[in-house]
């Protein structure tokens, strides 16, 4: 998916709203457990229940890998649900990957062509090589680590270097990388005041933002601060949407807390 078919999507469905698929099998209702496929079968009702209200899913890759093969196969079947299913939907893959050169073109196989994602987050910190293999893939995103949403953030994110907080030298060397067009970067929202900084550096790239709900993210922050023309935003909710109930009513109550973002995200729009 191209950058401006997103920026469709959101002007369709006043949303810009990015829902997390971060499955624990702790969590969800006990009857799926009875499924062939409880993650699959946990997803696919998320889906079908929210997928007019939001324009992005991002599935966190650990909450598969710690199940093995059959974690990776209910991805697998998440993925391919969605593309054949609800191909207008931009996919995510929350892997925070990142390695020299010939590691990173193999993790980006697997994410874009083997598994079909539309984009994958990457960890910048061993630098220009172990980015620019994914940056090369057409009409694909790479979603660079660039301010989080933990508390640890503050450990290194923030550190001044040279007079420059690194957050700051890695978004600026960034754009000098080939195929810089094709990146996205992670904010997280509970940074909403770092946002106007992060503006006067990337003032048109799109932003995924998580922390919106369950971490205490203000969404009226974030677009306040990190809005731009085209919206330039992807809002990430999961805990706060998937969830909202681990009743039988898991589903429709996951839609309730899509359509609250949604409703909001709507009225920042038209006004």
């Amino acid at each position: 998916m191209t950058t401006q078919q997103l920026i469709n999507q959101i002007k369709k469905k006043q949303s810009f709203l990015c829902i997390g698929l971060d499955v624990d099998l702790n969590k969800i209702p006990q009857h799926l457990l009875e499924e062939e496929d409880p993650i699959f079968a946990f997803n696919k009702a998320i889906i079908d229940a929210t997928h007019q209200l939001c324009v992005a899913y991002k599935p966190n890759t650990a909450f598969y890998e710690a199940y093995g093969i059959k974690g990776w196969q209910a991805l697998e079947k998440t993925i391919n649900y969605l593309n054949d299913k609800h191909p207008e939907i931009y996919t995510i893959a929350d892997a925070k990957r990142g390695d020299i050169g010939n590691t990173s073109t193999m993790y980006a196989k697997a994410f874009f062509e083997d598994l079909g994602f539309d984009s994958v987050t990457v960890a910048p910190y061993m630098g220009k090589d172990s980015v620019e293999p994914f940056l090369t893939f057409e009409d694909k995103h790479t979603i660079l680590l660039a301010l989080t949403s933990n508390q640890g953030a503050f450990d290194f994110q923030t550190k001044t270097v040279d007079g420059v907080e690194l957050y700051k030298q890695v978004l600026k060397t960034s754009k000098t990388w080939k195929n810089s067009e094709n990146l996205m970067y992670v904010v997280g929202a509970t940074k909403a005041e770092f946002l106007a900084d992060i503006r006067q550096i990337i003032p048109d790239s799109f932003l995924l933002v998580p922390g919106v709900g369950a971490q205490g993210g203000n969404l009226q922050d974030v677009c306040k601060y990190g809005m731009t023309d085209t919206v330039g935003l992807l809002i990430n909710s999961s805990r706060g949407i998937i969830y909202a109930s681990q009743n039988d009513d898991f589903a429709q109550a996951a839609a309730v807390k899509a359509k609250e973002l949604q409703l909001q995200m709507s009225e920042i729009l038209n006004a």
